[in-house]
Formats: structure tokens, C-alpha cells, sequence
């Protein structure tokens, strides 16, 4: 049983890293400042990270140890999640470019997502 959990969670972490890149690659076809770094061929960890302008960022961390979003605005962290409450955040930026609609810049405010659909 534990083999098998684990190897479905090497899957997750290998598809989430890819959806990651599609992401970073959608981003700069929408003229932000985006990147996705992996450590080897492998698949099994990757750095994104994404700027919204006015030194505000958005981290996502994925490893076989955890997955975090960091929102960082003049070197100051705003908001950190982690586990499904980051990869849910990461939807929704996801579905903000799905649907075209342009990404929010609050300089007061952290990064807040939310998709009427």
C-alpha cells in the first residue's frame, strides 16, 4: 500500500511540475515576467515564480517535502499557504489566464484570486 502511495505521489508532483511550466510559458505569452526551474530531468521539484510589476511576487514551491505559495511585495512576504490551500490559489491564477481576464495589481493589497465562472 505505502509503495503505491508513494509512487502516486511522485506522479502528482512530475504533473503539477508540468502544469507549472505551461503556466510560466502562458504568463510570458501574456507579457509577465514568468519562470519555472527544475532540478534535473526527473520532474520531481520546481521552482515558479511570477511578477506582477511594482515588486510584487508570487512563489510556488514543489517537492516530494511540500508545496508553498509565497506573496512577496518589496522583499516583505504578504502571504504564504501551503499544501492544497497553495495549489488552490495556483488554480486560480491559472483560471485568471484560461479566461483571459488580466491579472489584478493592488499595491496595498495581497494577492487575492477570485474566478466567477
Amino acid at each position: 500500500m505505502f509503495t503505491r502511495l508513494a509512487q502516486q505521489h511522485r506522479e502528482f508532483v512530475r504533473d503539477l511540475v508540468m502544469d507549472l511550466q505551461a503556466l510560466a510559458i502562458a504568463l510570458e505569452n501574456r507579457g509577465y515576467l514568468a519562470s519555472c526551474y527544475t532540478c534535473g530531468g526527473q520532474l520531481n521539484s520546481a521552482s515558479f515564480m511570477v511578477s506582477l510589476g511594482e515588486d510584487h511576487l508570487i512563489r510556488f514551491l514543489v517537492s516530494d517535502y511540500g508545496i508553498t505559495w509565497t506573496e512577496m511585495r518589496d522583499d516583505r512576504e504578504l502571504m504564504k499557504l501551503e499544501g492544497a490551500e497553495a495549489i488552490n490559489q495556483l488554480q486560480d491564477l491559472a483560471d485568471l489566464i484560461k479566461y483571459q481576464v488580466d491579472l489584478p495589481v493592488d499595491k496595498k493589497q495581497p494577492y487575492q484570486l477570485t474566478v466567477n465562472s
